[in-house]
């Protein structure tokens, strides 16, 4: 569906959740994407929460989800109408967060620890 290219761009036709096959257990967010050439595919969209419906347009990338029968995309999160991953430190390149303020930093480890 790619036709060879790195990504491809697509419109959100149905954002939903599924279960992945066994042995494992959880709710898999998906979406159906109509790509630029007309193909329809299922993609994958990784992190924790999102802000896609109907009619958002995102950037898919190859790489299937082992555990998600057809499913062989991934959205790339932080382009287009993507938004990154909230609250994300660590891997954020990967989920499209930018790089938070020298002044959140201090206070959100203050937040968690309790001595």
């Amino acid at each position: 569906a790619l036709d060879s290219c790195p990504q491809r761009r697509g419109v959100c036709t149905r954002v939903y959740t599924t279960t992945p096959k066994k042995p494992n257990s959880a709710m898999r967010k998906v979406a159906r994407v109509r790509l630029t050439n007309g193909k329809e595919v299922n993609a994958y969209i990784p992190g924790e929460g999102h802000n896609l419906q109907e009619h958002s347009i995102v950037l898919i990338r190859g790489g299937r989800v082992k555990d998600l029968p057809g499913v062989r995309y991934h959205i790339i999160r932080g382009a287009l109408d993507t938004s990154g991953v909230a609250g994300r430190n660590q891997r954020r390149s990967k989920y499209g967060t930018k790089r938070p303020k020298p002044g959140q930093v201090a206070a959100a480890p203050a937040k968690g620890k309790k001595k």
